[in-house]
């Protein structure tokens, strides 16, 4: 398994292992108890390097090309899902995808950024970054949500939306804008999930909801450590120092109450067990979505809007002298 330079020891004792019950079952020698010792060895070191992880570190856990993407939740984790494509004005991006399915017999309606799995599907999928037509989809399918009466999930995993000129001319930041606007009025439960990369307008343009979970070793953030860093020093090599300031992790982010739940990943991260994280986050989805759909959608929407009125807020003490 690819791995960055923090987790080589862990790859390196994860070939190791693999080696040796290869090596048992070839030779049909019963090797399980040196395998035992080198398993728990590799757990303790897992706990050791995942416990001190810098929030540069996090973010390019994030971006592990094996981590799974919204196309992988929906397959582990959801059934009868019915692909819808094309935003009416322009074309299809394959950037986000978009449809209905079901979550233990539940309904809903699923949106979610999309990369690729090798470098050549991340051409056709833009590394994930949504054209203004991804976002008019999006909205599209989520007015369709709300005739239905069916929540929405929104998984976020993106860099940001596409820089193109093209997707400028064709209106890139009012598409977003207007999807921000139009979901703080829609009349279902709207549920948003950080799974990757959180990254700007990207981002938000699906990312209202009543609810923001993360994973683990997510990240959401008003701009990418590199895009700061080149921004604030001009040298965007000073990402490792922008990560700090950012505050972009998920306990940050919990912390100053910008999402409400952080979902824990597998040991070593998602990258690593798909199913086990699946897992996790379908417990979270589901319990969630339970909690909001008990109040009123007139108190959904009401809470919704306050929600993100508060953020940013602070209070200064002005002394009389």
């Amino acid at each position: 398994m690819q791995g960055w330079d923090f987790e080589q020891p862990i790859v390196e004792l994860e070939k190791k292992i693999e080696g040796l019950k290869n090596f048992s079952l070839n030779k049909e020698l019963d090797l399980s108890a040196e395998v035992k010792k080198l398993e728990e060895k590799l757990l303790g070191l897992k706990k050791n390097i995942y416990s001190k992880l810098t929030p540069w570190q996090r973010v390019q856990i994030s971006r592990h090309p094996n981590r799974p993407t919204t196309l992988d939740y929906i397959n582990l984790i959801m059934e009868d899902f019915i692909l819808l494509s094309g935003d009416r004005f322009y074309g299809e991006d394959k950037a986000i995808i978009c449809g209905f399915a079901k979550i233990d017999n539940k309904k809903v309606a699923v949106i979610g950024h999309q990369k690729g799995k090798d470098t050549l599907e991340n051409i056709e999928r833009n590394f994930g970054c949504a054209h203004p037509e991804g976002y008019r989809k999006a909205m599209r399918i989520m007015r369709l949500a709300e005739r239905f009466k069916l929540p929405i999930v929104c998984l976020i995993d993106t860099p940001g939306a596409y820089p193109g000129i093209g997707a400028e001319e064709r209106g890139q930041s009012q598409a977003i804008a207007e999807n921000i606007r139009d979901m703080f009025s829609l009349k279902v439960p709207i549920l948003g999930v950080v799974i990757g990369e959180g990254g700007s307008g990207g981002a938000l343009g699906i990312g209202v909801g009543d609810r923001i979970l993360i994973l683990e070793y997510a990240y959401y953030s008003v701009i990418s450590p590199e895009g700061c860093a080149a921004i604030l020093w001009k040298d965007a090599s000073k990402r490792e120092e922008a990560s700090k300031v950012l505050k972009l992790t998920a306990p940050d982010l919990l912390k100053y109450k910008l999402v409400e739940e952080i979902i824990p990943e597998t040991k070593g991260g998602a990258h690593r067990n798909h199913q086990e994280t699946a897992g996790n986050v379908k417990k979270v989805i589901i319990k969630n979505l339970e909690e909001i759909s008990e109040v009123s959608i007139e108190e959904i929407i009401e809470k919704r809007y306050n929600r993100y009125r508060k953020i940013g807020v602070f209070t200064k003490n002005i002394s009389n002298k």
